[in-house]
């Protein structure tokens, strides 16, 4: 075991400068209560400063250690004479419910050998600035409790350990004496109505944060962190909004809670409350429950989904017997008066419906905050609005209301936007008070949201409770199933287009209805990966977008939908055959499969519940999903037969490239990597062909069937950079990257004999794997093994292979030195940072980073990574993108061609 203290690169001075800095505090401006206030109030614009708590938990550094290898990715560190549980929870307590944010560890941890020294210090990767925050390198999850069912939210803390660190924290250290003296943050009434409680039942105190500094910072940590956190809400239709954090402040925050608080946001630690009303949610539940007698929130929500206002509210047209005003813009259909009938008509309370009365009363109070929102936004001068509270929690009428309001009275200048996390603003916030938690240094691409896996969703609405244990997963899953169609989906909304809005028209909707989103808190798990780099070649990293198909388009959503689906069954059968087959396996497989069909119907509900929905993130969620269950390789078995079996024709293939004319051999390698490319388990075209011959075969009558011109064809092009023309010979590539797709054929017969060409021209050359498993794709961690070999087939791969670290510890065969192309240029092997056929380059892993700073080729192959992600990606360097394409719609959509068509794509960058 290193001493932490003995070990450099792990940059204890960093973590004590941190602390000096830190302790000379933020000011900010004091919060007022989230009420509404006189006009007297509504004046003061500032306050008095104050300052972030004083009492959080400080790291005590001493005779602190690493567990285990100090050059693993996400190094355990033990401290043993910390005073106090760095505490990973973070608690807002509010009047209807309770929000939890808390962090787990990541339970996976990278294997550090030889090869990966060698890499590292080949590519110039330094440990040096690692960050030392324990907090680093894990999850952060998001839960709710109903607050009058706090003993639940009370029983989950201690099932979790997470008032003591969490289980993982007895895990590193389960020899630590219990704190009695724990503390946790947390904000809202109910840290002053629950302490009591919270020390009785868990032993620890509550350490309670401002309200409005928690959600400010919650608000600021989102809108900079999280790539599809705001978005905006117009006629049923979400459309997220990707925001600049160099151009985020100042902005508007509308905060709708029993009352309303509107927060102008100048910088991190820096807002003031410039304004408030006291018609808030309180205002709207209070009257409601007054005048329909509704139970709850909820129930008053869903009844104005039914509700029609103009037995109520008095329209223009009600004035003007039908006609518009339109002198001054007022339509027919404007309301000139909420709940103006009432007093013009003889009927009493009963004699309106509670339906009526509810949308009359949300329409009041929704457009009021919204103008009086904008009108403060003028009056400093303020682009961006951004709302939330318990009024909002995802509500979509709610969310039109309010857009309506802000569009109508800017004239179109201004937008009302909203968080998807927004019910969380104040959790995280207290969260983010705990010192040292290295949150304040994320960027948007070390955060990757993940579906939650504990319990599926479906219909919008979350069944069954966050489950930890993989055996409580597939219990939960087997009873989930058994209840089958008794789940419910929420309320549908009425036909719009029949009432007016407050102050301007009434929307058309597209979907011809709208709905409630109960689910609205119901979010993805945050993955803190630090490792994680955007890939520097992108031409413009801003304007880059991975996925190629639009999955907005509803038809082509219910298309991909149903191919994963029809794809299930056999998945199901490859992953338990990779365990064994075991009943153990057969029971995960089985619960997988309930749980991913699941997910997709909860996506298929509501596509943006994780923000913007692409391909990409589909084919990752199955793979997520098959790790929860603790499938590690659903098709391992089947990858170690097709490399032996490509690896034994690898020979012959070499030899006959190397008897061809320069010219001739290029063309054969490229129309070797399309052919190769054939082979395919996440296409079920490609599987019927796997039961028509065995894989040589069918790469045989692969390259048999290769015909020029190709769908997209760029190779003559490709040609000239490569080869020149005339006596002119180019200048060879220095480092290329070859984005690497199938095992099998597809690696072996096809990209490694197109990297042996291009070392041979003594360009070094990366290969670019997967991290993790996925289909029948291969890994970093397998490329290594089957790399050594083929080199023992071939000497221009042996010695590069040698100078890239890759055979450290391989046994290799040496051939005559005489008898091939000896070559001294690298042939390497990084991790791409994903575990999905497809990969998004705005988060790569810093290996694959710190290899792109040096290369002038990309070549991305596979329908994955050429053509589902990054077929329309612009890079700083020479790209060619390969892929034969097996999936009909995609050729129709992408290439307009036929399946089996071939693309080579080259785009030179001058």
């Amino acid at each position: 075991m290193a001493s932490l203290t003995e070990d450099p690169v792990l940059g204890i001075n960093d973590i004590k400068e941190r602390e000096e800095e830190n302790e000379k505090g933020n000011t900010q401006v004091v919060k007022t209560e989230e009420v509404g206030q006189s006009e007297r109030d509504m004046a003061s614009a500032t306050g008095s400063s104050i300052h972030r708590s004083g009492s959080r938990p400080q790291l005590d550094l001493s005779k602190a250690a690493i567990q285990g290898n100090f050059e693993e990715r996400d190094p355990t560190i033990l401290l043993p004479n910390q005073s106090d549980d760095l505490s990973h929870l973070a608690l807002d307590i509010g009047g209807s419910l309770i929000k939890l944010v808390y962090f787990s560890r990541h339970e996976d941890q990278s294997i550090d050998d030889k090869r990966k020294k060698t890499l590292k210090e080949r590519l110039g990767i330094s440990n040096g600035n690692r960050r030392s925050y324990p907090i680093l390198g894990g999850r952060l999850h998001f839960v709710k409790f109903e607050t009058n069912k706090i003993n639940e939210c009370l029983d989950f803390i201690y099932s979790k350990q997470l008032h003591r660190g969490g289980m993982d924290a007895r895990i590193w250290n389960p020899d630590a004496p219990t704190n009695e003296n724990a503390v946790i943050k947390a904000t809202g009434g109910g840290a002053y109505k629950f302490a009591d409680l919270f020390k009785e039942r868990l032993g620890v105190s509550l350490d309670k944060e401002d309200e409005m500094n928690c959600l400010v910072s919650g608000a600021n940590f989102l809108l900079k962190a999280i790539r599809h956190e705001a978005f905006t809400h117009m006629e049923g239709h979400k459309e997220f909004v990707q925001i600049d954090q160099n151009e985020l402040f100042p902005y508007l925050l509308v905060n709708i809670g029993s009352g309303v608080s509107m927060i102008k946001v100048d910088g991190d630690g820096k807002f003031q409350r410039i304004s408030g009303t006291n018609v808030g949610g309180g205002t709207y539940w209070g009257l409601g429950r007054l005048l329909t007698k509704c139970k709850s929130f909820d129930e008053l929500l869903e009844l104005s989904q039914l509700g029609d206002n103009r037995t109520i509210d008095m329209l223009v047209g009600d004035i003007y017997g039908g006609m518009d005003y339109s002198k001054i813009g007022l339509s027919a259909s404007t309301i000139a008066s909420s709940f103006g009938k009432a007093i013009s008509e003889n009927k009493e309370l009963e004699d309106y419906s509670p339906e009526d009365i509810s949308l009359s009363l949300l329409r009041m109070i929704s457009y009021n905050i919204g103008q009086i929102s904008y009108l403060n936004a003028l009056r400093f001068g303020l682009k961006r609005i951004f709302f939330g509270g318990f009024f909002i929690r995802g509500h979509a009428y709610t969310m039109d209301t309010i857009s309506f309001a802000v569009q109508f009275w800017s004239k179109g200048d201004a937008q009302a936007m909203f968080l998807r996390h927004e019910g969380f603003l104040g959790a995280l916030g207290a969260f983010m008070s705990y010192e040292k938690h290295g949150l304040d240094d994320l960027m948007v691409h070390h955060l990757v949201e993940r579906f939650p896996m504990g319990a599926p969703y479906t219909g919008g609405k979350i069944h069954g409770p966050p489950l930890g244990d993989l055996n409580e997963k597939i219990s939960w899953m087997e009873k989930f199933v058994r209840k089958g169609t008794e789940i419910t989906a929420p309320v549908p909304m009425a036909p719009t287009g029949t009432t007016g809005l407050g102050g301007f028209e009434v929307p058309s909707s597209k979907g011809g209805t709208l709905r409630s989103d109960a689910s609205a808190l119901n979010i993805g798990v945050l993955h803190l990966v630090p490792t994680l780099e955007v890939f520097p070649l992108l031409a413009d990293p801003k304007t880059y977008e991975p996925n190629t198909i639009d999955l907005s388009d509803h038809g082509e959503l219910e298309y991909w939908f149903t191919v994963l689906s029809e794809h299930l069954p056999d998945l199901v059968d490859k992953a338990v055959a990779s365990e064994g087959g075991t009943d153990d396996a057969k029971r995960r497989g089985d619960a997988f499969a309930r749980a991913f069909s699941a997910h997709l119907a909860r996506l298929m509900e509501e596509p943006a519940a994780y923000g913007k929905l692409g391909l990409a993130n589909l084919l990752e969620l199955r793979e997520e999903c098959l790790r929860e269950f603790q499938f590690v390789d659903a098709y391992r078995s089947i990858k170690q037969r097709e490399n032996e079996a490509s690896l034994a024709v690898l020979a012959d293939l070499l030899m006959e490239l190397d008897s061809m004319t320069e010219e001739t051999r290029l063309l054969t390698l490229i129309e070797g990597v399309l052919a190769a490319n054939i082979f395919d388990w996440g296409s079920r075209a490609c599987v019927d062909l796997y039961h028509k011959g065995t894989i040589i075969e069918i790469y045989r009558m692969s390259r048999n069937k290769m015909q020029r011109p190709w769908r997209v064809d760029d190779f003559d092009v490709f040609k000239e950079r490569m080869l020149g023309s005339g006596d002119k010979k180019p200048r060879p590539h220095k480092r290329a990257l070859l984005f690497v797709d199938n095992s099998g054929a597809d690696v072996i017969l096809g990209m490694l004999p197109l990297a042996r060409e291009l070392l041979r021209r003594g360009t070094e050359v990366v290969l670019v794997a997967n991290s993790l498993p996925a289909l029948n794709d291969v890994t970093a961690m397998e490329l290594p093994e089957i790399v050594a070999e083929a080199a023992k087939h071939c000497d221009i791969l042996r010695r590069a292979a040698e100078a890239g670290g890759l055979l450290v510890d391989a046994m290799v065969s040496t051939l005559d030195d005489s008898k091939g192309h000896s070559s001294s240029v690298p042939l390497m092997v990084v991790e791409n940072g994903c575990g999905s056929p497809c990969i998004d380059l705005r988060q790569v892993s810093s290996e694959l980073a710190a290899a792109a700073k040096e290369a002038d080729l990309i070549i991305l192959e596979g329908m994955g990574r050429a053509l589902h992600t990054n077929f329309n990606a612009r890079f700083k360097c020479d790209a060619l993108k390969l892929a034969m394409v097996k999936n009909q719609r995609l050729a129709e959509k992408l290439i307009k061609g036929n399946i089996y068509n071939c693309v080579c794509r080259y785009e030179p960058l001058s």
